[in-house]
């Protein structure tokens, strides 16, 4: 008997709001405050820059290889159940890390925190679409991303004034009560569960292709410019193609292809993710680069001006997230994806002489134009699909997110390795460096001036699906 028929009332969903959000703020700062970490985490355990990686890459790849399985998992056996054991999950391997003794031991507890983020980004958005009605889902799910840009605006902040007070095990301690908070108030809260799926199989082999795909893409698009990069790569395409020959077979697949069959608005929504991810991810990391390799600014510096974007991300996402209530949420991602590509097609320009104010004015348009993307487009996913696929669809979302991710900073290295070689960044080759970080922009560009087309064709979501 499914106990999906719960009386919900705007105090719980102010609670769904609060929980869902802490638990995705949490888990955006740390992999910011993390990375802002590794410095102090390579010289207290004697690291090379290739050891190092795994912190970032451990966390990310269990992540990337779980979340879908396990908002499929969410969908069959209750999604606030598998959202409680995440937390619990994420909370013991975010305690575990703070108390690693070296490298090996640090990167299984990444692992362990790893798998509790995949259960938390494969039923959070799920939650809150469960308990919103459409003509409100898209302001919680504005509210939800503006935590995200909270999350990601506060690591390296107060990320870096930690690290530099109490040391980097201080970051993994800080998310211990965060993660004990949630879990109190969704069990005494959170009442009932949601599993519309309930007493369908599990696709283990479909599982296990996936799983294989992700992982070989992302260990090849990070070592992109060596050939055991280029050959992950190539495996996992012949990954994904059997993954794709077993899901047509399975009655339940965890990767379901009819979600993508006929279904416009989910399919291009989705796509239009992807490539906004793969556009704008880099950003971060090539500006950081710039301002204090190139302009010569301070980390604090440089990390200030970088909040202009995701403090306007933050500022701007519930609002977006509330207007694709009433406004095809493909209208609203489309304008977000062309102030991006104008944002990236500005950065495309920079010089040594670059001004901070053009900077600023880029960030803005930047962070702008994702506010009007991300929410709404969100929203047009978890609208274009039913609430048996909930979880799969929230867990999607996430996917596309994480190998954005991954392909953004491929190409940027790429660009690094074929410009610059295994060069250091010095004043001699400021110029082929700078040189390379325009034609990155330029990439971007092209990159997200497609995207808005796939986001234009996603078609409507408001008069596809009728009031859950």
């Amino acid at each position: 008997m499914h106990q999906n028929r719960i009386i919900i009332d705007k105090k719980f969903q102010i609670i769904g709001i609060i929980t869902t959000s802490i638990s995705t703020f949490i888990t955006a700062f740390t992999g910011s405050a993390s990375n802002i970490a590794l410095p102090n985490i390579a010289a207290d355990f004697n690291l090379n820059a290739v050891m190092l990686s795994w912190v970032t890459l451990s966390y990310m790849i269990t992540t990337a290889a779980l979340v879908l399985p396990m908002g499929r998992i969410s969908d069959i056996y209750g999604r606030k159940k598998i959202f409680i054991a995440g937390t619990i999950i994420f909370t013991i391997g975010s305690l575990l890390s703070a108390f690693s003794i070296n490298i090996a031991t640090l990167i299984i507890f990444r692992i362990i925190q790893g798998s509790g983020a995949a259960m938390l980004f494969g039923t959070s958005i799920a939650i809150l679409t469960n308990i919103f009605p459409q003509k409100k889902r898209g302001s919680a799910l504005g509210i939800n991303t503006a935590s995200v840009y909270i999350g990601l605006s506060a690591g390296p902040v107060i990320g870096g004034l930690l690290t530099n007070t109490y040391g980097w095990q201080s970051i993994f301690f800080i998310c211990i009560p965060f993660g004990i908070l949630v879990v109190i108030t969704a069990l005494l809260f959170l009442k009932g569960e949601w599993n519309e799926s309930s007493g369908e199989s599990f696709d283990l082999i479909g599982t296990f292709f996936y799983a294989l795909f992700l992982i070989a893409l992302i260990l090849g698009f990070s070592n992109i410019t060596e050939k055991t990069g280029l050959i992950l790569t190539a495996l996992s395409v012949l990954f994904f193609s059997g993954m794709i020959i077993v899901e047509s077979k399975v009655k339940h697949p965890v990767f379901n292809l009819d979600l993508f069959r006929g279904n416009k608005a989910f399919t291009f929504s989705n796509i239009a993710a992807l490539i906004n991810y793969s556009a704008t991810f880099g950003v971060g990391f090539l500006m950081s680069l710039f301002l204090q390799s190139i302009k010569g600014f301070s980390p604090e510096k440089a990390g200030l001006i970088l909040l202009t974007q995701p403090l306007i991300q933050a500022l701007f996402s519930p609002l977006t997230g509330k207007l694709s209530d009433t406004i095809e949420p493909k209208i609203l991602a489309s304008t977000g994806m062309i102030l991006t590509t104008i944002g990236l097609f500005l950065f495309s320009f920079l010089k040594l002489d670059t001004p901070v104010y053009f900077i600023i004015v880029s960030l803005i348009t930047l962070g702008a134009g994702f506010a009007l993307f991300s929410s709404p487009n969100t929203n047009a996913v978890m609208r274009s699909i039913g609430k048996k696929h909930f979880g799969v669809g929230s867990a999607t979302l996430s996917t596309m997110r994480i190998i954005g991710q991954i392909l953004s900073l491929g190409i940027a290295t790429l660009m690094f390795a074929l410009l610059l070689g295994k060069a250091k960044i010095v004043l001699e080759n400021q110029m082929e460096f700078l040189k390379s970080i325009n034609i990155t922009f330029r990439i971007f560009t092209i990159l997200c001036f497609a995207g808005i087309f796939f986001s234009l064709i996603r078609g409507k979501v408001h008069k596809n699906r009728q009031e859950d």
